[in-house]
């Protein structure tokens, strides 16, 4: 199996997460300025040109909640990361859906207004963006007061998905020091080592981020 993507993506790095928590064997194909081949490759396949996107022989799968799936039905390991239980299940991907939608969304709103030219900016969807980020904090600090991971008692990948949302999420608009859940629990993930891999995968283009990379985890 191939995977492109690039290690600072969120998105990729929520597919690698999976990966590497069963071992399982892939190539990763760096979307970035130096491999342009690579990048051809990779636009030729997908035409929408968002990343990441796994290629196993004929079939290929975009969005990485979609590969995390695909993973768990065609090259399973001892990590499960949907559970069997059909309940459980859809508490996993209502959780996912949170963490893409309603953390990662308003961190990537803030971000890609960062990236604009200073006139086309737009503060009031900035400060909308904030203010779910505020609130998903908020719902996340209660629901997770007596949990470990987001569902259950295993990894999963609802927690998958938290991993880089919430990495991301705090250096964009800082979780609130009242959110001691929420900070216990992204120490956690960080903690993980399938997310440590990520995170240290993505350090040396940490000059990248828009809003200037904070000099801590």
């Amino acid at each position: 199996m191939q995977l492109y993507g690039h290690p600072f993506s969120s998105y990729t790095q929520k597919a690698l997460i999976a990966l590497y928590e069963n071992d399982t064997p892939f190539e990763f194909l760096n979307l970035s300025p130096e491999n342009p081949d690579v990048y051809a490759d990779f636009a030729r396949r997908w035409p929408i040109r968002r990343f990441p996107l796994l290629a196993d022989g004929d079939r290929q799968v975009a969005e990485a909640t979609s590969i995390i799936e695909y993973l768990d039905v065609h090259s399973p390991g001892p990590v499960r990361l949907l559970p069997a239980d059909a309940d459980k299940a859809v508490d996993v991907r209502m959780l996912d859906r949170f963490f893409d939608n309603y953390i990662a969304g308003p961190q990537q709103k803030i971000v890609f207004n960062q990236l604009r030219a200073e006139g086309d900016r737009d503060p009031y969807g900035v400060g909308e963006a904030r203010h779910m980020s505020d609130t998903a904090y908020a719902w996340l600090d209660q629901y997770m007061a007596d949990r470990e991971w987001a569902v259950g008692d295993t990894f999963s990948l609802a927690d998958c998905a938290a991993a880089p949302a919430l990495f991301y999420a705090d250096w964009t608009h800082r979780i609130g020091e009242q959110f001691r859940n929420v900070h216990a629990y992204r120490a956690r993930l960080l903690k993980r080592p399938s997310f440590a891999r990520c995170v240290e995968g993505g350090r040396p283009y940490r000059p990248l981020f828009p809003l200037g990379a904070p000099d801590r985890d």
